[in-house]
């Protein structure tokens, strides 16, 4: 199934910072942006800055006022002097994998900005209301059922009633579904999942959404008919 635009997709997770130097090698180039060797890596910021190094396309090596092993000088086909030390953010989608958010020019204030794009706590927008619209009533009905009986082993979610409301809830188990996740898990991939769904009866238009739901790390989900549509779902008229 193509999740490439998933309307669950809360933005960025899984960040990451790394600690770039950027290198003045040749006038005739642009900079280029590389990390320090893992050998280097206790080197304070203040000490890699304006230094003369050594670099390949993996790696750069502070030379001045440093020991630099004769294996990793021979490595290292290029020279020139570390202009600034950048932290560059990295962050993970679900369409694009793992992208280039931004940089800073202190890890304190990378750092900050990662707290800023997330909620440490892991339960951010892991909740939510969407219209029933987005299911037939045929879908509606068969979650009715599921709420009022024992749930079949390998569905991975609960439905639930709420009380005096007409709205149905679903509880997804073992989010993410991606198939790494649910490999280390379950030992089945989100497409076999899926699969296991519709074999069991559940219509398609409702495997489809809790197949996006679930991939996008969403915890609950419920429907109701008062609740907003969310932009990119599909959405179904009602049947006569």
């Amino acid at each position: 199934m193509d999740h490439s635009s998933n309307p669950f997709e809360c933005g960025y997770y899984g960040f990451e910072i790394q600690r770039l130097v950027v290198i003045s090698y040749d006038e005739r180039h642009p900079q280029t942006f590389l990390p320090l060797h893992p050998s280097q890596a206790h080197l304070a910021d203040d000490q890699v800055v304006y230094q003369a190094c050594i670099f390949n396309d993996d790696f750069a090596l502070i030379s001045y006022g440093q020991a630099v092993p004769p294996e990793l000088d021979a490595l290292c086909g290029g020279s020139g002097s570390v202009q600034a030390v950048y932290y560059s953010i990295y962050g993970r989608t679900l369409d694009r994998g793992f992208i280039h958010v931004g940089n800073s020019y202190t890890l304190e204030s990378a750092q900050a900005v990662v707290r800023n794009l997330q909620f440490e706590t892991g339960f951010y927008s892991r909740a939510w209301e969407i219209s029933t619209a987005h299911i037939t009533e045929v879908s509606g009905r068969y979650l009715c059922e599921m709420a009022d009986i024992a749930m079949p082993t390998g569905f991975l979610f609960v439905a639930f009633r709420i009380p005096y409301s007409p709205a149905i809830g679903v509880k997804l188990i073992a989010t993410p579904w991606t198939d790494e996740n649910l490999m280390d898990i379950e030992g089945i991939t989100a497409d076999q999942l899926r699969q296991e769904h519709l074999s069991k009866g559940m219509p398609k238009d409702l495997a489809n959404v809790l197949y996006l739901a679930g991939l996008a790390d969403v915890r609950i989900l419920v429907f109701d008919a008062d609740a907003s549509v969310l932009d990119g779902l599909s959405v179904y008229e009602d049947e006569a």
